[in-house]
């Protein structure tokens, strides 16, 4: 018995290395990330004045806490002790300043680099200096790491290189939220779990609806692997920056928050619309992506153009989003069966306009304009058999 106790112990400590071991990510990231409105053009400067921003625009009450800088940061090594450096022309101060700066403001500070020799921007990346780079991230306060994927030895992501840095990040004892940017190469979802905090499904998001698409294609059968402390991540928000029309922006916002994506704007926060300020700062959404059940969405029915997509939420609630793909408007229908309880009825609420849309006994449905969406909370009242199906007892009033 004690041997196999033993064994029992050593295996647990053997598998423990092999896991991300942070403690973060419960819910989706939320913040902001440098790359799809400034690319290479960054500078401690925009870092600052958009953490400012964030904060005095009311984003940090709403959750938005990582500040992240992408690509182009890092100039070259140290050519004794092999750390990284950041460009001096353009962050002059040096990542630790800014760092405390960032968490001064009660925000978040995150960085990027790459599994391969280079990053994409063809700066240094950290394959081989992973240790180096993971304390030295630690050292400076960083909170978040995105870590991509080009210019790679052409081993594996899976197997070795993300656990490497995996492992590395774990050692610091500092706990660093792990983005997984391996462009779904490998599968990621299948055992990202054990080793970042997300992991991105895809290619790179474009600004536009063909792009968007494509992407959103993509996340169908996805939400198996995703949960607590790890999120399928189909790149960041584009809402904002130009290329798409307000309603496919609020089109991505939604079906981003009920897949439980990470929350990661790309506009420039100092250059906000109010049309674009009332879709990322809409309260219900939010609520919706941060549920705390931890469940991701899934697409519970598909009729041509017009889509609904589904997630269980904390209690006797379900959300779900009426998707209208085509050129004109349409009216589509959310069946309350298709979510996952066969016998359902209760409060409709629509979490876009705030309004109380009331009882619906079997389905829900209601004109939704071209490339746009109709968000909705239902509040189900139980009966004999959902509540077998595991609908809390509560009887309807």
């Amino acid at each position: 018995m004690k041997f196999i106790g033993l064994l029992v112990l050593l295996f647990l400590q053997f598998s423990s290395i092999f896991s991300l071991n942070n403690g973060l990510a419960l819910t989706p990231a939320m913040g902001w990330n440098s790359w799809n409105h400034f690319g290479c053009n960054i500078s401690e400067q925009i870092i600052r004045d958009t953490a400012d921003k964030i904060v005095s625009s009311g984003l940090k009450e709403l959750g938005y806490i990582y500040v992240n800088i992408d690509d182009c940061w890092q100039i070259d090594r140290d050519p004794m002790t092999k750390e990284i450096i950041p460009d001096p022309k353009t962050f002059p101060s040096g990542m630790k300043n800014l760092s405390d700066y960032v968490h001064s403001l009660g925000l978040k500070f995150g960085i990027y680099s790459d599994a391969g020799f280079l990053t994409c921007g063809l700066r240094p990346g950290s394959l081989h200096y992973e240790e180096i780079d993971a304390q030295t991230y630690a050292d400076w306060g960083v909170d978040y790491l995105k870590y991509d994927n080009c210019y790679n030895d052409f081993s594996s992501g899976k197997n070795k290189r993300y656990p490497t840095m995996r492992d590395a990040l774990n050692k610091t004892g500092r706990p660093i939220y792990f983005s997984i940017c391996e462009w779904g190469t490998e599968n990621p979802w299948e055992w990202g779990n054990k080793t970042g905090n997300s992991w991105r499904t895809t290619g790179d998001i474009k600004d536009t609806w063909d792009s968007f698409m494509e992407i959103l294609d993509k996340q169908v059968g996805l939400e198996k692997y995703a949960g607590k402390g790890g999120w399928n991540d189909p790149d960041m928000l584009e809402v904002g920056n130009g290329g798409m029309t307000l309603n496919e922006y609020q089109a991505q916002f939604a079906l981003w928050c009920i897949l439980k994506a990470p929350l990661i704007l790309g506009c420039d926060v100092n250059d906000i619309s109010p049309e674009v300020w009332k879709i990322i700062s809409n309260v219900n959404l939010i609520e919706l992506n941060q549920d705390p059940e931890g469940k991701p969405g899934f697409r519970a029915s598909k009729d041509g153009n017009k889509e609904v997509w589904a997630v269980k939420l904390q209690g006797n609630n379900w959300a779900a989003v009426l998707f209208n793909r085509g050129n004109k408007a349409q009216t589509v229908r959310a069946t309350f069966s298709t979510f996952g309880f066969p016998y359902v009825g209760g409060n409709v609420r629509d979490l876009i306009n705030d309004t109380n849309l009331g009882y619906h006994e079997t389905y829900y449905e209601t004109e939704v304009q071209s490339h746009s969406v109709v968000v909705i909370k239902l509040h189900v009242y139980c009966n004999k058999v959902n509540k077998f199906l595991g609908c809390i007892n509560e009887e309807k009033k």
